[in-house]
């Protein structure tokens, strides 16, 4: 946390003292270090160690303050659609969900057809069903709730883990985390654990561009920085929730036993549901 600060306010000291008009001018920068080392406490060991204090302070107060933005920024991106903007995104990101699905069915109806008539057509019209699945699967795995990416791909294995097994995940999470194995937990830590750093990543190119209001160079950093935290994330939500679904397909069965439910074969339906009513301390 403090190696970031200390490359921060390095920026930050040359944004102050270069500005835009002379981004690039080291002699500027460098005739300000000078006169800074001229300086009557420059060669007093007590001055030197008191600037050395309050530069690491400095830097660990920076590093703290963008920890806490990118825990700003991780609640953000997992947000509910709660208040009127966050509810206008995810409409938006809803409808485009529920225009891509819509193509995606036609084609798949339009292959399927083809395929069944052996006409010549059924391979690319397959192609075509491929593709608009793919695209539907950007927008989002399941029908959007959240106004950002990052939280329907996080809780869509809930909604499909209902949708198939009905199950509710959020009551099921902690016993199938007790019954799962020392080395999927960790996977699975490691896999949150990167979705927290890509948040706080953000939060640190969030921090460079506003720096580059004083000093351009810091926008492009801050920019590639963005790129990257995006990149990241995505990745780190995905991780986790193709973990956790997984989870669910390999040790649902082995829960349901557990529970004293009858479970031949794969997880069903009915295991499912009554598996809910169960976790759920529902009285039938």
């Amino acid at each position: 946390m403090a190696i970031p600060g200390l490359i921060y306010l390095a920026a930050l000291t040359c944004a102050v003292t270069l500005g835009q008009q002379h981004w690039n001018d080291l002699g500027r920068l460098r005739a300000r270090l000078d006169a800074l080392a001229a300086g009557p406490g420059a060669h007093s060991p007590g001055a030197i160690a008191v600037v050395a204090l309050a530069v690491l302070a400095g830097a660990a107060t920076v590093g703290a303050a963008v920890q806490a933005a990118g825990t700003w920024c991780e609640k953000a991106w997992l947000a509910d659609a709660r208040g009127p903007a966050t509810r206008r995104l995810t409409v938006r990101r809803r409808r485009r969900w529920q225009d891509a699905d819509r193509s995606y069915r036609a084609a798949l109806v339009a292959a399927g057809r083809a395929t069944l008539a052996g006409a010549d057509d059924a391979g690319p019209l397959t192609e075509s069903a491929e593709r608009h699945h793919a695209a539907r699967t950007r927008i989002a795995h399941a029908p959007p709730r959240h106004p950002f990416w990052a939280g329907d791909r996080i809780t869509a294995p809930e909604y499909r883990v209902w949708r198939t097994y009905r199950l509710d995940l959020t009551v099921a999470w902690p016993h199938l985390w007790l019954l799962a194995q020392d080395g999927t937990r960790a996977e699975l830590t490691a896999a949150r654990t990167a979705f927290t750093s890509a948040a706080r990543l953000h939060a640190w190119a969030a921090a460079y561009l506003l720096l580059g209001l004083c000093w351009w160079p810091a926008a492009v950093v801050g920019l590639l920085t963005a790129a990257t935290a995006a990149g990241r994330g995505r990745e780190a939500a995905s991780a986790f929730a193709d973990l956790t679904e997984a989870l669910t397909d390999l040790h649902g069965r082995e829960l349901a036993l557990a529970l004293g439910i009858p479970c031949d074969g794969g997880l069903s339906r009915e295991v499912g549901a009554r598996m809910t009513r169960v976790l759920s301390k529902e009285v039938t």
